[in-house]
């Protein structure tokens, strides 16, 4: 339940404090950590006393004492050394130990209920029931983030989120696959909106720092109670998808802010070659040459005003007219009327949908 790592930070700790050989065994007789070569010895001797129906017990010069997880032995801690001081020493330090135990025991199934609430694996009944019994407000304003690393350092971003944000105790880091993290934000200001942009950058700040870089990350729309967490997890996961098909240059997206992306990434491929087909025949909107697309795009860019756009394209206006001419040729559609190009615009990002959805089929 406890890292070893963690349990040897402990007891090196203690050590330091009462100037006592420590070491921690399982009820196995396997050495966990310890303070000192010199207490390896007493591993043997703490498996036999695992069995034993003491508590605590001197053996072979070393106090000896049973640190429980639900009434079963899950560590031997032994106290280097005979005596009252040692005995009340070896007492407190296993008395440590049992609480983090407890602390991290809790910590797990606070981490295990949040993955089933995203999962929807929870019956409306145990979410509230269970959130009650670890003490998770059940009407609290929250958000859910998803944030997918494009590398890190060490391979563990998870713990790396944690390192960094775990210390609102109201919000939760968890992870469901090996891909992203996931942090359930509590929010406690009136403007949700700034809040949430602000920690979204905050974090990703955070892992450029600690090396995780060309990190994304999206998240869903609030909501108010817990019930509707696995809601706001789904709406971030769809952000996640439909930013890298529409707004790959962003590396925060929000559900609110997908527009029309958010509708066609719910469309049917068939559908959408039918589509495209109806539109431009046999022929695809990205089949053009760059000219005409850097043309095509920069024209929308511009809200459909020639003069811009030829400004900014460096080229006569004439030139700009001349080649939306040609298009409309070999189209049927006149960018410079909002009906058809609203139909080239859906078109080029039913093409960069169906391209995407194309990556997973192989």
């Amino acid at each position: 339940m406890i890292s070893n790592q963690i349990l040897q930070s402990t007891i090196d700790g203690l050590k330091a404090i009462a100037r006592v050989e420590l070491c921690v065994v399982d009820p196995d007789g396997k050495m966990i950590a310890t303070t000192s070569e010199e207490m390896e010895p007493c591993a043997q001797p703490a498996g036999a006393f695992a069995s034993s129906p003491a508590d605590s017990q001197e053996v072979a010069g070393n106090q000896f004492f049973k640190i429980y997880d639900e009434q079963q032995v899950e560590y031997i801690l032994v106290a280097g050394g005979a005596g009252e001081n040692i005995y009340m020493i070896g007492k407190m330090a296993a008395f440590q130990i049992q609480n983090l135990l407890v602390a991290y025991k809790e910590r797990f199934d606070k981490d295990n209920f949040i993955k089933n609430l995203l999962l929807d694996n929870l019956l409306l009944v145990d979410i509230y029931s269970r959130a009650k019994k670890l003490h998770i407000p059940a009407d609290a304003n929250r958000v859910v983030m998803i944030i997918e690393s494009g590398g890190c350092r060490d391979g563990n971003a998870l713990e790396v989120v944690r390192a960094g944000f775990s210390a609102n105790s109201h919000d939760f880091i968890t992870a469901v696959d090996e891909n992203n993290v996931i942090v359930v934000k509590t929010l406690t200001e009136t403007d949700e909106s700034g809040e949430i942009k602000q920690a979204a950058a905050n974090i990703a700040a955070y892992l450029e720092n600690e090396g995780i870089l060309n990190s994304r990350i999206s998240y869903g729309t609030v909501v108010r109670e817990i019930k509707e967490v696995s809601r706001s997890y789904k709406e971030a996961k769809m952000a996640m998808d439909v930013g890298k098909i529409f707004f790959d240059e962003r590396m925060i997206i929000a559900y609110s802010e997908l527009g029309i992306g958010r509708l066609i990434y719910q469309l049917p491929i068939p559908q959408c070659r039918m589509f495209i087909r109806e539109i431009f025949g046999g022929k695809s909107p990205d089949d053009f040459d760059e000219e005409t697309l850097t043309t095509i795009n920069k024209f929308f860019e511009n809200s459909l005003n020639v003069s811009e756009t030829s400004r900014q394209l460096f080229i006569h206006r004439n030139t700009l007219v001349y080649r939306l001419d040609k298009l409309q040729k070999s189209t049927g559609l006149d960018l410079r009327v909002f009906e058809d190009a609203i139909t080239f615009k859906i078109a080029l990002m039913i093409v960069k949908y169906m391209k995407y959805m194309e990556t997973f089929e192989y």
